[in-house]
Parts: C-alpha cells; structure tokens; sequence
C-alpha cells in the first residue's frame, strides 16, 4: 500500500493553535519554550521551518505533543533497544527482523555449518516473519474482539533436514 508524503505539513498553524490554547503572546511562548521571539514569528509567518526539537517545545508548552501515525491513524510506538540482543561484536540486530532468543536447531544459519548456536538470532525469511507478524495479531488482538478467519499456521520451526 503506498500512501503519498504530504508536500508541506501546516507548521505555522501548529504552533498558532499552540499560542491561542495556552493564550500566551509570542513573547511569552517564546520564554516558556526556551527560543527566541523572532523564531516563533517567523515560523508563524511561515518564513521559517523549526527543527523536530524545537517544534515539540513550542507545542509542549500548551501541552500538545507530537506523535507519528500509521496511514488508519495508529500511533506508532517507537523501537526499544536492549543491550541484551546484540550480537558478538556488540551490534543491534537489524531492526526489521524478529529476534529469536534461545533459537532452536534449524533456526539459525550457521546450523548447517556446524557453528556454536548463539544466543540469539533472527530470521530472514520474510514470508515466515511476515506470516508470523500476522498470525501473532490475530490471536492478540482480533481473536478477542472480532470473528475474523483465521490466519494460516506458521511452520513450527522445527528442524529442516541439515545437509
């Protein structure tokens, strides 16, 4: 599904709307947000975009925040990082795809090879994730709530014969 960029986002008004909630003047949304009078009336006048920091401090003074949507209006959550998944050169793993902890014979690549199974590791198999992802939704989150049909099981992960 491809959803188009918005071509400009309505930054001026943003913080307009900020200003008249909190009824503040420039000056004074300018001192509670820590930057200058004029930045605030040129971003107003549209002659000036703020930076992500900057508009969240205008806009966190009238106690509006900023959040990122998904194309049905979903708040999307930002990704955590535990320093527990990384792998031996202390890397994240690609954010992407699913960590497997404990990962099972057959779950990892290096199997085939005889290496030491680690601690972790991740799948790269996208239909298996996206399969996976889809049935883990609906026994969260559909199972409960609605009678939509059921996804296909995923594979179990057991072993594929090794070579």
């Amino acid at each position: 599904m491809s959803h188009a960029l918005p071509t400009s986002l309505p930054i001026a008004g943003l913080v307009r709307a900020a200003r008249r909630r909190a009824d503040l003047s420039q000056r004074e949304l300018a001192e509670r947000a820590k930057v200058s009078r004029s930045s605030v009336n040129r971003i107003e006048a549209g002659a000036f975009t703020p930076s992500i920091g900057m508009l969240g401090r205008l806009l966190g003074v009238a106690d509006i925040h900023l959040v990122a949507v998904d194309p049905d209006g979903h708040v999307v959550l930002p990704v955590g990082c535990w320093d527990d998944t990384r792998d031996g050169a202390g890397r994240h793993y690609p954010v992407h795809l699913d960590t497997v902890l404990d990962p099972l014979l057959g779950e990892w690549w290096g199997d085939r090879f005889g290496l030491a199974r680690p601690p972790e590791t991740f799948h790269r198999d996208r239909a298996r994730r996206d399969a996976q992802r889809a049935r883990s939704r609906w026994e969260v989150r559909v199972a409960k709530y609605w009678s939509h049909s059921e996804p296909p099981i995923v594979p179990d992960g057991r072993p594929r014969r090794l070579r």
